[in-house]
């Protein structure tokens, strides 16, 4: 399927928001820590994690992604192979929290010898014959990449999330969980909608459709004791996406309801993820995320992006290139901002080691070039802005996030490196934003500041220069 840019975003959203409400509610899962407004990626948890750090939600669903990066067909018994295999792996590493149901089942498939996925699938069911009790959340915690590995084909992405969904969790309600929300997810990427209702020819409509009216009816405290379980983790999440103007107002909705609050939050981004779009997840929180194995907000997204390409890259050898050929030729010039001369303005051909203490780019950048040398994973900010005609969701909150990332480096004493590919447009625009918000003026008067001393930016695109405010 071919996606424009606001779909990629949105299909990038779908994974990056899941890991921010992970991280953003690992502080308070099971009333470890007081809830306070708004919540905080504090770290702690029952896992005892540093701030940003996310939990065995994203770890699991990293298992899945960087198989769905290879472009693999999840509903294969090779695909699932490897995600067995990837679980087992991860179970290996020794993560600080997982669930009781997934740790028992690992626990046993290691001890054995052959293939993963049969023995998980086999221990499942012997489980599931013992106990009757199956249907934890933890399969649908980890959803979003499936979604990614099919995207509109609901018949297939229906199919890969049962058989994802079993390896751990063999209970048909909690295969059926994952359905819903992944054609929801799937839904909201293709169109930025919101309709979880979608779905539900591929599941019993019986059970579901009053359970969604019942989630539309409560805030998501109404299931704090009983989230566990992934009807009501479902319900929570959908009661927190279902009330959300904003993708950090339905996380902190989430989060607020309590109980499994790293879980829920994480099923409700991922949909608000793919609704508003992985540039509407804040740099505040996009800085601090990071985890098992070794991943940070970049790298989900890049395999995001190779998901949702089935493993290839774009014409431009993006996400995976080393640089971008097709920058060659851009512009060395630095200019100072007029209004902090600890900003420096300029194109992405000025982008080079020592140039500054922290960057904020407006453009895709390639492999090695972010981080940049020198500066700190945390200190680079990437921000998604297109600069063609309606290519961007959301672009004021954009625009406005992308300033307030340059007024808290500055904040912390860093010099800031702000570009785009040639500063005709997004530099200037992004700039006159800052611009107002250190002088408390008119982001229009800052804007003609800005060009006054940056001529590659006099004329920028009318349709981006429209968010600024007189």
């Amino acid at each position: 399927m071919h996606l424009d840019s606001r779909q990629t975003d949105r299909a990038v959203g779908a994974v990056l928001g899941a890991a921010a409400g992970d991280a953003l509610g690992v502080p308070y899962e099971f009333g470890t820590r007081p809830f306070e407004t708004p919540a905080q990626m504090l770290g702690g948890g029952l896992g005892g994690l540093a701030p940003g750090q996310w939990s065995d939600d994203t770890e699991m669903a990293a298992v899945i992604l960087r198989v769905a990066a290879s472009g693999a067909d999840l509903r294969g018994e090779e695909a699932l192979e490897q995600v067995a295999q990837g679980f087992l792996g991860w179970y290996r590493d020794d993560p600080p929290d997982v669930g009781i149901q997934t740790r028992q089942l690992l626990s046993e498939a290691a001890r054995l010898p052959g293939p993963a996925a049969p023995a998980l699938r086999r221990l499942g069911a012997e489980l599931h014959e013992r106990t009757g009790r199956t249907a934890g959340n933890g399969s649908l915690m980890r959803t979003s990449p499936v979604v990614l590995a099919h995207l509109g084909d609901p018949a297939a992405i229906a199919d890969a999330a049962r058989a994802v969904s079993t390896l751990t969790h063999h209970d048909p309600v909690a295969g059926d969980a994952c359905v819903l929300w992944c054609l929801a997810i799937d839904h909201a990427v293709r169109t930025g909608e919101l309709d979880v209702r979608a779905s539900l020819s591929y599941v019993d409509a019986a059970y579901w459709s009053p359970l969604l009216d019942e989630a539309e009816r409560h805030e998501p405290s109404h299931w704090s004791r009983t989230n566990g379980w992934v009807v009501a983790a479902l319900q929570g999440a959908w009661s927190a996406v279902s009330r959300a103007d904003s993708l950090p107002d339905g996380l902190q909705r989430a989060v607020a309801g309590g109980g499994d609050t790293d879980t829920v939050a994480a099923i409700a981004g991922a949909l608000l993820g793919a609704r508003f779009g992985g540039s509407n997840v804040p740099f505040a929180w996009r800085r601090l995320l990071h985890g098992w194995p070794g991943l940070r907000s970049r790298d989900l997204a890049a395999l995001a992006v190779l998901a949702v390409r089935g493993g290839r890259p774009d014409p431009d050898g993006w996400p995976l290139a080393e640089r971008l050929t097709s920058y060659q030729g851009s512009s060395s010039v630095l200019v100072p901002h007029p209004d902090d001369d600890g900003v420096l303005l300029g194109a992405v051909g000025a982008l080079r080691p020592g140039v500054a203490q922290a960057v904020v780019s407006l453009c895709r950048l390639g492999a090695a070039e972010a981080p940049l040398a020198g500066v700190a994973p945390e200190d680079h900010a990437e921000v998604w802005v297109v600069d063609k005609e309606d290519a961007n969701n959301d672009l004021r909150s954009v625009v406005s996030d992308a300033a307030e990332a340059v007024r808290t480096l500055r904040a912390e004493g860093k010099t800031v490196f702000l570009h785009c590919v040639h500063a005709h447009t997004r530099t200037p625009v992004v700039a006159a934003a800052y611009g107002a918000l250190v002088t408390g003026g008119s982001e229009r008067e800052a804007l003609r500041r800005v060009q006054a001393v940056l001529p590659s930016g006099r004329h920028p695109r009318e349709s981006i220069a429209a968010v600024l405010q007189d």
